[in-house]
């Protein structure tokens, strides 16, 4: 029985998330777990400065014998733009890695670039083999799961380990950030994009045959522990970072470009975050992201609200959008207005590596495995 509608009292989140819960305030779960997450690990002032110098040092002795202290991932979007303005500031060694799943905006594109050739920095540009690419991602939006960015996201994060493994580079400079990102991933029905079992078994149900030997899968290790080796860092929970600074900061010094929403970078997940979850799941995005935003301080809980009542973004681009996606994926456009009004199927209609990685949990514990990722994610 579907539970009657709620929105949180402070942020916008509601029950469209059907995994949203609300206590006797009417605040909503995500709302709490931010708080909680917020006060552990990310920007505490007075700690997170020496925490923050303390990272660089050691980043900068323990890769003293090789050509970069660091890697990070650049997509043209906020995070890792600034990221890398950031990075540079405190002097890292830095090489910058694009992945080019075929899907770039111009504006994405350019502000990499820009970005750079100004601060003078080495890029390396990860191009995906297209028909590859093509295949797979035809099957998942066959597939009427709600994760139909994971081809894409999966394929970010082995193709940065790929080149971290290349240029022998012992640390990653993560984008993410609960600052603006949350402690927890929106939408609780979207399923990891790190899980190889999924993503072959939806391909054998809905692709086409092609073999997928150019695709670089994660290991198991990989997906759920990270690369030996090799710390991530999430570099942004170390400062006080607001989105709405950032992008003044980008656009004076680089002419850095806004696209328009959160991860726009991308035409496919533009289109399958502003239509396709909100047609087939009834789940607008920009609600999370938004709410984080609240909770950072930056919007009020009523221009969130006045926001949300605007389309995801301009009907005429939407069209647009779904018109070259469905061309470049030879998906007829018949069959796609079906899959969009049809009922969405559950992840556990595919096998997945889920039900062993709940097994690993529960003999490890929670806070054992907590404790070993928080060990691989930080600098020794």
């Amino acid at each position: 029985m579907a539970q009657p509608y709620q929105i949180c009292k402070r942020c916008v989140t509601d029950t469209t998330d059907p995994g949203v819960t609300f206590d006797e305030q009417g605040i909503c779960s995500s709302c709490r777990r931010y708080e909680e997450v917020r006060s552990q690990r990310g920007y505490r002032k007075g700690i997170s400065e020496k925490e923050l110098e303390h990272t660089v040092r050691v980043m900068k002795e323990n890769s003293r014998d090789l050509p970069y202290d660091c890697l990070i991932g650049v997509s043209g979007g906020v995070d890792s733009a600034y990221m890398l303005y950031l990075a540079h500031q405190l002097g890292l060694r830095i090489l910058a890695v694009h992945v080019d799943s075929g899907w770039n905006t111009e504006v994405a594109e350019e502000n990499i670039r820009r970005m750079c050739e100004k601060l003078g920095i080495k890029l390396h540009v990860w191009t995906m083999d297209w028909p590859t690419m093509k295949e797979l991602q035809r099957a998942y939006m066959l597939s009427g799961v709600a994760n139909l960015d994971v081809p894409q996201d999966h394929l970010f994060c082995s193709a940065v380990f790929e080149t971290a493994r290349k240029y022998h580079i012992r640390y990653i400079l993560n984008g993410s950030n609960i600052a603006t990102e949350g402690a927890a991933p929106p939408f609780s029905l979207q399923h990891s994009y790190r899980d190889t079992w999924h993503i072959r078994s939806i391909y054998k149900k809905h692709g086409r045959g092609m073999r997928l030997d150019q695709y670089p899968f994660l290991s198991l290790r990989e997906a759920w522990f990270g690369l030996k080796g090799v710390t991530k860092i999430n570099l942004l929970d170390m400062v006080p970072y607001s989105k709405k600074e950032a992008i003044e900061v980008l656009s004076r010094e680089f002419g850095w470009q806004y696209y328009g929403g959160k991860h726009y970078e991308s035409i496919l997940t533009r289109y399958l975050q502003g239509v396709c979850q909100p047609r087939m799941f009834g789940f607008d995005k920009r609600r999370f992201h938004l709410s984080c935003l609240i909770m950072n301080g930056e919007m009020t809980r009523e221009e969130a609200l006045a926001e949300l009542e605007t389309p995801t973004y301009p009907v005429e681009q939407q069209q647009a959008d779904e018109k070259y996606i469905l061309e470049k994926l030879e998906i007829d456009p018949g069959e796609w207005q079906q899959i969009l009004s049809a009922p969405p199927t559950p992840d556990d209609a595919y096998f997945s590596q889920q039900k062993l990685f709940n097994a690993v949990r529960k003999v490890l514990g929670k806070e054992r495995l907590d404790a070993i990722r928080k060990k691989l994610y930080s600098v020794k």
